[in-house]
Parts: structure tokens; sequence; C-alpha cells
């Protein structure tokens, strides 16, 4: 299975952890990304290391960065990921969340994660016009292990 997490996900396990909502997403997060090769890739777009870049916290950048590090840039032409982000942000998505979800798209994920409300509830609503499903953490873990 091909997954990009955004990084409101690569975050996740940084945030106040006692909230129960967070703790949860925050170990989904962490299981997925220490599943075994067989069962997961990982992609990385140029929008994750450009909004990572923007992280004003050096401590959090400095180790998803370190995640990022691991994993291959995917090779997706300007044109095509400026065009798509520019369709998706009729959506109604915002400038970042569609770089994203251009950059999985043109990389052929199988899933986007998030847990972003507001970004699963644009998604669900255009589903169609999407190239990518989207999902959450504690449904994509429960998805790679059961």
């Amino acid at each position: 299975m091909r997954i990009y997490f955004d990084m409101c996900c690569l975050k996740r396990p940084f945030d106040d952890q006692a909230q129960p909502r967070i703790h949860l997403e925050s170990e989904a997060i962490l299981a997925v990304l220490g599943a075994p090769a067989d069962r997961v890739e990982f992609m990385r777009g140029i929008a994750l290391d450009l909004e990572n870049e923007q992280n004003p916290l050096p401590q959090r950048a400095s180790k998803v960065r370190q995640w990022l590090e691991a994993l291959p840039t995917l090779d997706t032409p300007d044109e095509l990921l400026r065009a798509r982000t520019a369709e998706l942000m009729t959506l109604g998505l915002k400038n970042f969340d569609a770089f994203h979800l251009a950059c999985a798209e043109l990389g052929s994920a199988d899933v986007f994660c998030t847990c972003d409300d507001r970004f699963l509830a644009v998604t669900t609503r255009f589903a169609a016009h999407l190239k990518v499903r989207i999902t959450n953490p504690t449904d994509l873990a429960k998805e790679v292990f059961l």
C-alpha cells in the first residue's frame, strides 16, 4: 500500500498527548510508520519538505526532516503539479492541502492520510474528483494491521 501522510500526521506525535484523540492518532501514525516494508510504502512529495521548512519549532522540524530524508522524493513535473493543485483548490481545498493532495495523486498513492477534519470533510464531498483515497490515521492503522 502506497501511503502519503500529510504534515499534520507527521507532526501529530508532537502534539499534546493528554487529549485521547491526539494520543490515539499519534499511536496509529507511529505504528504505521513502523510497519513492515512488505505492507507499506511511504511517499514524499515536495509539499512535505516545503511545509516542514516553515515549521517554527526546530525540534519538530528536525525530527520530521529525519523521517522525510529516509524516503525518496517523488519526481513530479512542475507543470502537472501546478495544474492539479489549482484544480483541487477550485474544490475548496486550501493551497497546501491541494499541493499535498496533488503530490500524492501524481505519485500514484493508494491512500492519503490526514488528521485534518476540515480536509476530510471537503475531500469526502468531492471523492469522485480525486485520484487517491483519503483516510484518517486510526482507520489506516486498522487497515494495515488487521
